[in-house]
């Protein structure tokens, strides 16, 4: 699950990867889109028919999410505290021109 906001400046996702060792997270962004990808293992394995009530996810997860707005990637911004990983992405300054040098060949 995520919740993404806006901070004015940037776009912020949030998502909850409780369990989940930062080396088996992984976070790939373009200027449009986010992937969220993980891997939760189970400590200990547990018979089905020993459990009363079974509602936690163990295994690997993938969350793709198309972006509102382009992102600087460069400036990304990924921070895990306690079980609550949160994308920090700028967003991409419109109406800014880039010069661009012209080389005789």
């Amino acid at each position: 699950t995520v919740d993404i906001f806006d901070r004015g400046d940037s776009i912020v996702i949030q998502s909850t990867v409780a369990g989940v060792k930062p080396e088996h997270l992984d976070v790939s962004i373009t200027d449009d889109t986010v992937a969220i990808r993980g891997k939760r293992e189970q400590g200990e394995k547990i018979p089905d028919n020993q459990y009363y009530y079974k509602e936690l996810f163990w295994g690997t997860f993938a969350r793709s999410v198309i972006l509102p707005v382009e992102i600087e990637q460069d400036e990304a911004e990924a921070d895990l505290h306690h079980g609550l990983l949160t994308l920090k992405l700028p967003k991409k300054k419109k109406g800014i021109t880039q010069k661009l040098k012209v080389k005789i060949v």
